[in-house]
């Protein structure tokens, strides 16, 4: 699978590592993300002006079931890609990035649960019914002492025989009240390490949301990411087996960047086909000049190019690792899947401020064809909403420890 440009979505590449991919309904797939694409795009300033979840097109996806593509096939699924489920995102992405950026964090998810819960009976069956109901799965991974640490939970699951709880102040949990099932870190017990955490799937009546903050911000208004306290019970089977540090270095955090990078794409691709077509418009206006923003326009469509290529090689890196954890945690393979995140982010805004540069005034208006504003914020939610910042910091302590290759064929 790859990023493309076609205004008619999915485009397949099925050869990974020289085996074709066996996912059924390839054709079909195409088709049903385009439907999709269709309801989001009617919907989507709608969507941003109030800051409301994307009801329409939320159900539409759950009617085209796309919400369980990535479930392996003895589980109802249709055992798609990694790649599948970036190419879906940037298709939404270039209709609606709220729309796009709830799909990829439900994939996410739902990745972490086939990967490292699929042995566990309750996670079988969990990933059936997510099929069957085409259930929406939230995550909530943020916390209010942890701030944007991801890798430190305060609350803890607390045991009782075989019956498990859970309490939590998290700050930030995209659509949870419209989800349908909430998948949520904790330390592993009360007197467990902050970083000794677990991940635990719950159904929408084993828990109850208070809501404590709201969502009115500048971009991705519809991801209605509120803040909530969160009370959970459910049994000790719901809590994945694999320890949440393995699940982040292998499945959650280069899934999560690769899903989100391609939404990125698609955001900046719609804005670059508005520019484009403000540009050709008034070319043929102006009897073939071209006007001062076409050197923008330009910039635009390089910046995009080199975005998509990165995100593909990025995709075919995750996938051709496979199951092998020697490269899944490594200190190189882990720098590049969280720089991915700030590279894609960057180009991103570049790439729809270009867009914006190409289109002038027509692109700076929040109505009419040419509008970008959307496109520009949302694009600018993506640096902030886990922050680069953080992720850099990061990167510089792992990067004291890699030698610069001597030579650039290294």
């Amino acid at each position: 699978m790859s990023l493309v440009e076609s205004q008619n979505g999915i485009h397949h590449a099925p050869i990974l590592n020289g085996v074709a991919n066996a996912a059924p309904a390839v054709d079909d797939l195409a088709t049903r993300v385009r439907a999709v694409a269709d309801v989001a795009a009617k919907h989507a300033a709608a969507v941003d002006r109030a800051a409301r979840f994307p009801d329409e097109a939320i159900r539409a996806a759950k009617e085209h079931r796309l919400l369980g593509i990535l479930v392996p096939t003895k589980l109802g699924g249709e055992g798609a890609t990694i790649s599948d489920v970036a190419d879906v995102c940037y298709v939404l992405g270039r209709a609606c990035g709220s729309t796009a950026l709830i799909y990829a964090m439900h994939q996410m998810m739902v990745a972490c649960v086939i990967k490292h819960g699929v042995t566990s009976a309750w996670h079988q069956n969990f990933l059936r019914r997510l099929v069957a109901e085409q259930l929406l799965v939230a995550s909530s991974t943020t916390e209010g002492q942890g701030g944007g640490d991801l890798r430190k939970s305060a609350c803890a699951v607390q045991q009782d025989g075989s019956a498990i709880a859970l309490t939590k102040s998290a700050t930030v949990v995209s659509y949870g009240a419209q989800a349908d099932a909430l998948v949520t870190t904790a330390r592993r017990s009360p007197d467990a390490a902050a970083s000794d955490q677990v991940l635990v799937a719950f159904r929408k009546g084993d828990y109850r949301l208070d809501h404590v903050g709201g969502w009115d911000t500048l971009g991705m208004r519809g991801t209605c990411s509120a803040g909530f306290d969160f009370e959970g019970t459910g049994k000790i089977e719901q809590v994945m087996p694999e320890a949440y540090q393995t699940i982040h270095a292998h499945t959650g955090m280069p899934v999560a960047h690769l899903a989100w990078s391609a939404v990125w794409a698609g955001v900046a691709a719609s804005a670059v086909d508005r520019a484009r077509s403000f540009v050709r418009g008034a070319a043929r206006n102006s009897n073939g000049q071209m006007p001062p923003g076409a050197a923008h326009l330009t910039r635009a469509t390089a910046s995009l190019r080199t975005m998509r290529a990165v995100i593909n090689a990025a995709l075919a890196r995750y996938e051709a690792a496979g199951d092998d954890n020697r490269i899944l945690e490594s200190l190189d393979f882990q720098t590049s899947m969280n720089l991915l995140k700030v590279t894609a982010s960057e180009l991103a805004i570049a790439t729809v401020n270009s867009a914006l540069q190409a289109a002038g005034l027509a692109g700076y208006r929040n109505d009419g064809e040419f509008s970008v504003t959307r496109n520009l914020r949302d694009a600018m939610s993506s640096s902030v909403m886990i922050n680069n910042d953080r992720i850099l910091a990061n990167a510089a302590s792992a990067s004291l420890l890699v030698e610069v290759p001597a030579a650039l064929s290294h």
